[in-house]
């Protein structure tokens, strides 16, 4: 009896309790579709750190299923075409996924199950808590983070599960083509290689042999990446990294060390995180409504030339250039940075919120749906923040995270100043 396990977000074997469950087939075989962006934007297509970081976490997976005998069948397929043909073609049986918070995944995955004769299993996602530990129903969740984290932060998050000593065989005729090589290579200021492997060592690295844990809260608002922040990000987010795994090593950091303000701290930060995955689950699709989940509308406009610059990093801002340079060549943007570059959009340039989460989505490694378009929200006044949004005084930021402009300069913020009216074809002056 063949069963299909199609991995999303949980791109490793260690506490991964799908595949656990599916390690008791008689043949298996494990398949991932390649992400679609969001259909209502023009903004397609992964940008090159992305699919680069994405590759290479493939590819490592695909390589510790060989180590077991078996392989990761990629395709660049809808799974609503893919996997009832792949069904069809190997007999499959029963069908296992993980379960991921977004609306469209979760349309995709109805459509499959709808279209297929045997059982659809969807297994506990990269989540520190089971939806069973919850003190809420999904409906009854908090709008807020506080009362949310108040509630979970004394519960003890299950301890992750070894990965898998076995796998089953392959169905009879199965081939693996050759993932094809990235257009690019980890820029040298952030060079993160995808994969569980590379995940695990910077854990190991960053926590426990460098011990920054322990001062986490002092620098985790650093500009760059890998001076302040654990940078654990990425490989949360396709789940080359398990979140319970991570919160199972700073409770031995904290056993050994001592529990300090930094400690616990940064495991608020996977609270974040985890109200932002079941806050996802629960919004649907308010999730990407411009009024968001409060049904807040506010007025905005859309200029593209204004948007284009933003993008480009050519506003009239020197931080927010910086920090646009630094997204698109490495991939990667503070947990500031984004707060910093969100505000200017929607609070300077008034533009539609989604616009600015679409461009994080096609270009950041650590893309997660929840927090993307949760924290967008939050910025802009339509989701969980109590104040109704957040309006940042620009020239007080660059003061207090880039004082010396060392930031900014290092990542060309300074650009020529740009006309605030252009022309079109027949004259009529356009306000830029």
């Amino acid at each position: 009896m063949a069963e299909l396990y199609l991995f999303r977000t949980d791109l490793r074997l260690q506490d991964n309790p799908g595949l656990q469950q599916h390690a008791r087939a008689d043949a298996l075989l494990c398949v991932y579709c390649w992400p679609r962006q969001r259909p209502w934007c023009n903004l397609n297509g992964l940008g090159a750190q992305r699919e680069r970081f994405l590759l290479e976490s493939l590819r490592s997976l695909h390589q510790a299923l060989q180590a077991l005998g078996q392989g990761l069948l990629v395709l660049r397929m809808d799974p609503r075409v893919a996997i009832p043909q792949l069904v069809e073609r190997y007999g499959i049986t029963r069908v296992g996924t993980s379960a991921t918070p977004g609306y469209y995944e979760d349309q995709q995955l109805r459509s499959v199950t709808g279209q297929l004769g045997v059982p659809v299993d969807v297994h506990p996602g990269n989540t520190l808590f089971s939806a069973q530990q919850l003190p809420w129903p999904l409906g009854g969740l908090p709008r807020q983070f506080t009362p949310f984290r108040q509630q979970l932060e004394t519960i003890a998050a299950e301890p992750a599960l070894s990965p898998p000593a076995q796998l089953p065989p392959l169905p009879p005729g199965v081939g693996f083509p050759a993932l094809r090589s990235p257009s690019t290579i980890p820029d040298p200021s952030f060079p993160l290689r995808g994969g569980s492997i590379a995940g695990e060592r910077r854990l190991q690295h960053w926590m426990v042999d460098l011990g920054r844990v322990a001062g986490y809260k002092q620098t985790r608002s650093y500009l760059n990446g890998l001076d302040g922040s654990s940078v654990l990000s990425p490989w949360l987010a396709n789940g080359a990294l398990s979140v319970r795994w991570v919160a199972q090593q700073l409770q031995t950091f904290e056993e050994v060390a001592g529990e300090n303000e930094s400690t616990r701290w940064f495991f608020q930060e996977l609270l974040w995180r985890e109200f932002f995955h079941w806050r996802a689950l629960a919004d649907g699709p308010r999730l990407f409504s411009s009024a968001g989940i409060q049904g807040n509308k506010h007025l905005r406009t859309f200029e593209a030339r204004d948007f284009a610059r933003w993008c480009q990093g050519d506003t009239d801002c020197a931080l927010v250039n910086a920090l646009m340079h630094q997204l698109v060549a490495s991939g990667w943007m503070s947990n500031r940075g984004r707060q910093i570059a969100a505000s200017y959009l929607v609070n300077e340039l008034n533009h539609d919120w989604r616009y600015g989460a679409a461009f994080f989505e096609k270009h950041l490694i650590d893309y997660d749906v929840g927090s993307n378009y949760g924290n967008w929200q939050y910025i802009a006044g339509v989701g969980t923040d109590p104040r109704g949004g957040r309006h940042f005084n620009l020239q007080k930021q660059a003061e207090m995270y880039d004082p010396d402009g060392e930031f900014t300069a290092k990542w060309g913020g300074h650009t020529p100043s740009q006309p605030r009216y252009i022309n079109d074809a027949a004259d009529w002056p356009l306000d830029g």
